[in-house]
């Protein structure tokens, strides 16, 4: 029996982040920038960011300026990249702290220039190109121009230029190499006006597996530093090790008879069998697409899912012979040690619930709490 305050527990590994940091690095001549927004991809961010640097990573990613600086207290001296807010966010506490911003519009040249004025510092700044994405970033035809206007601002320091792969996990897609080409045009049209950035980074987690020439000067691995593959694939037979394991307790066991309707709209019928009631729901990040689709593990026994996934609890079938009791674990994802046999993944609980394994990880809720550990994983 696990013991737990709350009935349920997200178990990160950071000897699995660490292995899958050192297993990217080997895949690439190029520095490392371990993105760590949405609080690690749900795994806690600080801490995978510190398991991250230890394994060789020298720069993190945080999308949003609030997650940023809220770890940049903690690791003062690491490149930082931040890249996502709107003309309403006040920038000058990340260009105080030394964080380096993405400009990835026209208007924001002049808003990192601005706060930079104020507070008296150059600011780091990355320019992005939209190389394929529409997303952030100007378009190609707009570039030239938009290098000239961030050069005529002074307070600012071109440290990167960037742009972001959109199909790169369809590794025969042509997609990627049309993309390298436009950015690579737009290295060149940089540095024929001057401009030689310290870093130039196209490649995230795929273009780090899969696409050697986009690595440039840095690359920006994210899903594969937690173990998950962007296309979904296994990740065994690429080294990597899924560093979360999400457990909890059976909170309630008891024996149905043939016929039995369980859940709200009685979309699935049992029996005669033995049901567990897991406490857990979408209020926790389980999707309820999920319902009647995914499977756990109990005991080590597989279980599957059955009715809908309510706010705060799901049924599953232990079936006629089973000898479950209250406060029995119940794994819904992720390795064990010594593991064996079949196990639920991330990966499985996307394709239950028609979404991709990003998701999974990263909607496991607040309440949740996240135990850090260093165990053997495989």
């Amino acid at each position: 029996m696990c013991t737990m305050q709350y009935p349920a527990r997200a178990v990160v590994n950071l000897a699995a982040v660490r292995a899958n940091v050192a297993n990217l690095r080997g895949r690439t001549d190029a520095a490392v920038m371990a993105v760590v927004k949405a609080d690690g991809y749900g795994h806690g961010g600080l801490a995978v960011a510190q398991a991250a640097l230890e394994a060789g990573a020298t720069w993190l990613g945080i999308a949003q300026l609030q997650e940023a600086l809220a770890v940049r207290p903690m690791l003062p001296d690491v490149r930082m990249l931040c890249w996502l807010w709107s003309p309403s966010a006040d920038v000058r506490p990340a260009v105080r702290a030394g964080i380096d911003l993405a400009v990835t519009a026209p208007w924001v040249v002049d808003h990192v220039a601005d706060a930079a004025a104020d507070v008296g510092v150059r600011a780091r700044v990355h320019l992005k190109v939209d190389t394929g994405m529409a997303r952030g970033g100007v378009r190609p035809e707009a570039w030239e121009d938009f290098v000239r206007q961030s050069l005529r601002r002074p307070e600012l320091e071109i440290a990167g230029i960037w742009s972001h792969l959109a199909r790169a996990d369809e590794v025969e897609e042509p997609t990627t190499a049309r993309q390298l080409d436009l950015f690579t045009d737009a290295l060149a049209a940089a540095a024929r006006l001057g401009v030689h950035p310290e870093v130039r980074h196209l490649a995230a987690s795929a273009g780090v597996l899969w696409h050697p020439a986009t690595h440039f000067d840095l690359v920006r691995p994210g899903v594969s530093v937690y173990g998950m593959v962007p296309d979904g694939s296994d990740p065994a037979p690429l080294g990597l090790v899924p560093a979360m394991r999400l457990e909890a307790e059976l909170v309630n066991v008891k024996r149905v008879p043939a016929g039995t309707p369980v859940s709200y709209g009685h979309t699935a019928v049992v029996g005669p069998t033995t049901v567990g009631v897991v406490p857990l729901g979408y209020a926790d990040g389980i999707p309820r697409q999920a319902s009647n689709r995914a499977f756990v593990t109990v005991n080590g026994r597989r279980a599957d899912v059955v009715g809908r996934i309510c706010m705060d609890q799901f049924l599953v079938d232990l079936g006629p012979e089973s000898d479950a009791v209250p406060g029995d674990r119940v794994r819904l994802w992720g390795p064990l040690p010594g593991d064996a046999g079949e196990r639920p993944t991330a990966e499985s609980w996307a394709r239950a619930a028609d979404t991709i394994n990003y998701t999974i990880t990263t909607q496991v809720g607040t309440r949740v709490p996240r135990v850090h550990v260093e165990e053997t994983w495989s």
